[in-house]
C-alpha cells in the first residue's frame, strides 16, 4: 500500500541492522493499536504477549529489544551523563589521555539517545570540545580538528573562550572555522509527510520542513518531530551536490516504544494496518500480532487480535473475546493466543470471517455476533447498479448540455466579430476576396455541426438517464440537475445522494 509519493529522484532510507533467529516459529512481534497512553491497552496487550511467549518454542520480539531496535534509549538520565563528562574531564587533567578518550566515546554515543533539544545540543558541544583537547594531548591533530569541525559545521559563529582554551587552541580553532566557511557544502533537503516539522541535526534544531540547508559533508544525527511524533533517529550521511531526505513521520510518528509497544491508531483501520506491516518490515519480523481494546457504548469490552504477515502485506487472521473489568482472563487469553498462532478456532473466541461484520467493529445491538455483509448493503440501500448507471446517463447529458451552451457563446462571438469587422456586404454576404471574413465563417460552421450533434446526444442521455432512473428499485433519491449559460460561460451541475 502505497503511503505517499517520492518527490525526490533519490530517497535517503532509514537503515536498520537486525539480526535474525532461527526457529521452526515464524519470528513475531506484539504491538498495541489505539489510544497509546491508555494503560488497560497496554496492560492487557502485555498480558496476551506473556501468554504467547509462555508458549514453547515461540520466538517473538522482546519489548526491550523492540525499543532498542527504534527508540534507543541513554542508559542513564541526563545528569548522569553529565556526570559521565565531568568524569572523563578529570580524567584528562590527570593525563590520562587513553582512558579519557575511551570515556568521553562512551558519553557521545549516550548523548546520541538523549531527546533532542537545546540541552542535547550543549551536552553534545561540551563533549566534542574536550574531544578535541584530549585528542591533541595525545598528538592525534587530525582528530582533534575532526572534533572541533563537528561544532563549527552546524554553529559556525561559535567561539572558544580564551580564559579556558589556549591561544594555540583558539587560533587552529578559527582557522577552522575560515575553512569550513570557505569550503565546499552539500545541499540538504528535509520534507516531511507531516507539514511544518522541526528538523533536528546533531540534537539542534535547525528548521521547519520543508527544509533547505548548505552544510560541509559528513555523518550528522537526523531527527524529525512534530508535537509527540518523534522520527526515528538515523545517522545520515551527506555528501555529493545534493542529500535529498523525505522522513515518513506520519508513520515513524505512530510508534511508541513505552510503556509497551504501541501503533498509534485512528479511524482510518486499514491505514493503521499497512503501518504494522511496514513495521514488521522495519523490524525484519514475519508476522505482526495487532492487538486491539475496543470498547462499546454499554457493555462489554472486546480485545482482538490480527495476525498481519510482513511479506506479503496479508490478513491471516483476526479474533476476539469479551473481556470485563482492567484484566483479561487467563482462559480467554491462551485461547485466542492458541488461535492467532494456529489458526484453530476455539469456543471462546470469535474469528472474524471475510464476509461477515466482527462485533469488535461495528457492535451488533440484536445480540447476534455478525450481520452479513449483504444484509448491511440491502438495508442501506447501497446496492443499485440501474440507479448508478442512471446517474451516469444523467451526468454524460448534462455535461453535453454544458458544451452546448459553451459552444452557443463561441457561435455568438464570431457572429458579433463578421459585424464588427464589416466583413459583410449591403446584401449580408462575405465577399470572396475576404479572407478573413471566410475564415471566421468557416469556423462558425464547424462549431454550429458540433453543437447540434452535442444537442440531440444529451437530449437523448437525459431522456435515457430518466427512464432509467424512474425503473431503477427503491425510492429515487433526490436529484437536482442545472444548466446555466451566460456572456462570461456555461456551468452544468448535478446534485444529490448517490
Amino acid at each position: 500500500m502505497t503511503l505517499f509519493q517520492n518527490p525526490y529522484s533519490m530517497v535517503v532510507v532509514l537503515a536498520l541492522a537486525l539480526g535474525g533467529a532461527a526457529g521452526a516459529a515464524p519470528r513475531r512481534v506484539v504491538v498495541a493499536s489505539g489510544d497509546c497512553k491508555d494503560a488497560e491497552l497496554s496492560s492487557q496487550t502485555k498480558a496476551l504477549y506473556d501468554t504467547l511467549v509462555a508458549r514453547p518454542g515461540e520466538n517473538v520480539l522482546t519489548a526491550a529489544d523492540f525499543a532498542e531496535r527504534l527508540f534507543p534509549q541513554p542508559s542513564g538520565s541526563f545528569e548522569d551523563i553529565q556526570r559521565q563528562l565531568e568524569a572523563a574531564q578529570g580524567q584528562f587533567y590527570e593525563a590520562r589521555y587513553a582512558k579519557a578518550a575511551q570515556a568521553l566515546d562512551e558519553v557521545l554515543r549516550q548523548v546520541a539517545r538523549l531527546p533532542v533539544g537545546e540541552a542535547h545540543w550543549k551536552l553534545y558541544v561540551d563533549t566534542q570540545l574536550l574531544q578535541a583537547l584530549n585528542q591533541r594531548a595525545m598528538g592525534h591533530v587530525k582528530e582533534s580538528d575532526d572534533a572541533f569541525r563537528n561544532v563549527l559545521r552546524l554553529d559556525a559563529r561559535y567561539t572558544l573562550d580564551p580564559d579556558y582554551y589556549t591561544p594555540s587552541t583558539c587560533q587552529a580553532f578559527d582557522k577552522l572555522r575560515r575553512e569550513l566557511t570557505k569550503g565546499k557544502k552539500v545541499r540538504l533537503s528535509v520534507k516531511s509527510t507531516l507539514p511544518a516539522s522541526e528538523v533536528f541535526l546533531d540534537g539542534r534544531s535547525v528548521g521547519q520542513t520543508p527544509l533547505t540547508l548548505e552544510v560541509p559533508a559528513g555523518t550528522y544525527e537526523l531527527t524529525v518531530k512534530k508535537g509527540e511524533a518523534v522520527s526515528f533517529p538515523r545517522q545520515l550521511p551527506v555528501q555529493g551536490e545534493e542529500t535529498p531526505v523525505l522522513v515518513d513521520l506520519a508513520y515513524e510518528g505512530a510508534i511508541s516504544a513505552n510503556p509497551f509497544p504501541c501503533l498509534a491508531s485512528s479511524a482510518e483501520g486499514e491505514q493503521s494496518l499497512s503501518h504494522a506491516i511496514r513495521l514488521g518490515g522495519t523490524l525484519g519480523v514475519e508476522e505482526v500480532i495487532v492487538v486491539r481494546l475496543e470498547r462499546a457504548s454499554s457493555g462489554p469490552k472486546w480485545l482482538a487480535a490480527t495476525v498481519l504477515n510482513v511479506e506479503g502485506g496479508q490478513k491471516l487472521r483476526e479474533g476476539g473475546f469479551k473481556t470485563q473489568g482492567l484484566e483479561a482472563p487467563a482462559e480467554s487469553l491462551a485461547a485466542l493466543v492458541d488461535f492467532v498462532t494456529t489458526g484453530k478456532a476455539q469456543p471462546s473466541v470469535v474469528v472474524a470471517q471475510d464476509d461477515t461484520q466482527a462485533p469488535w467493529e461495528k457492535p451488533s445491538t440484536s445480540g447476534a455476533a455478525f450481520t452479513p455483509t449483504s444484509e448491511l448493503a440491502a438495508k442501506s440501500g447501497a446496492v443499485r447498479p440501474l440507479r448508478v448507471a442512471s446517474y451516469v446517463t444523467l451526468g454524460a447529458g448534462v455535461a453535453g448540455l454544458a458544451g452546448v451552451g459553451v459552444l452557443r457563446l463561441a457561435i455568438q462571438q464570431d457572429s458579433q466579430a463578421l459585424k464588427d469587422g464589416h466583413h459583410l456586404n449591403a446584401k449580408g454576404n462575405i465577399d470572396a476576396s475576404d479572407a478573413e471574413g471566410r475564415a471566421i465563417l468557416g469556423r462558425m460552421a464547424d462549431k454550429v455541426r458540433v453543437h447540434n450533434a452535442l444537442l440531440i446526444g444529451s437530449g437523448a442521455a437525459l431522456a435515457t438517464g430518466a427512464v432509467m432512473f424512474f425503473l431503477s428499485p427503491a425510492q429515487p433519491p433526490p436529484v437536482t440537475v442545472g444548466v446555466v449559460a451566460g456572456p462570461d460561460g456555461a456551468a452544468a451541475s448535478l446534485s444529490g445522494t448517490f
